[in-house]
């Protein structure tokens, strides 16, 4: 019976084998790199979108800020303007409460009676004058006090200079009612002689 040799057909298969094993490493390999690639160009390209995002993100951000800084500049010019206007609506009050209070001084002033000074220190008002009597001071006193633009009158000082025929010097003081609430008017003082029923 002859014999076959098979070995060399064996070896060609099994180096067959290892080519095709060694083939397909190498497209494996490729696939690999290739889908690494593929990963690497999307994940740059997820990172330049964001990377847009963000500077369009800050650029609105800077645009706010500017907003709002204007806006804070509008609402303090507001805020001036308000109490701009609330000294000129407060100075425009009180320039009808002077009035007002020195037609009502003379209203007060009692027969026999009339001043030679009177001093405004914010909203205290000082009297100095001359009266007939002591009673005559008394009179003005309570004039003050019922009074719609004066009030709280205090007496000082009443003096009978001897020998002398015009009457009792006196000094007495009294708080101006306020219809604007503002304590901090400006000094005067009106040194003219005030009588009995407004003559000056």
């Amino acid at each position: 019976m002859p014999r076959i040799n098979l070995l060399p057909w064996r070896d060609q298969q099994r180096k067959e084998r290892k080519l095709g094993f060694f083939v397909a490493l190498a497209a494996a390999a490729v696939c690999a790199l290739l889908v690494a690639f593929a990963g690497y160009l999307m994940f740059e390209s997820m990172i330049s979108a964001q990377e847009s995002r963000n500077q369009r993100l800050k650029a609105e951000i800077k645009t706010v800020d500017r907003q709002i800084e204007e806006i804070n500049d509008l609402e303090s010019q507001k805020q001036r303007f308000i109490s701009r206007m609330q000294v000129i609506d407060k100075l425009q009050r009180s320039r009808s409460e002077e009035v007002h209070l020195f037609d009502e001084v003379a209203k007060t002033i009692p027969d026999g009676t009339y001043l030679t000074s009177l001093k405004q220190n914010g909203r205290t008002l000082k009297f100095e004058g001359v009266a007939q009597s002591s009673t005559r001071v008394s009179t003005l006193m309570r004039n003050i006090s019922s009074s719609q633009w004066m009030k709280d009158p205090g007496l000082e000082m009443v003096e009978n200079k001897s020998g002398s025929t015009s009457g009792d010097s006196f000094v007495l003081d009294a708080a101006q009612v306020s219809t604007t609430g503002d304590t901090d008017a400006a000094p005067t003082t009106v040194r003219h002689s005030v009588r009995a029923g407004g003559g000056q």
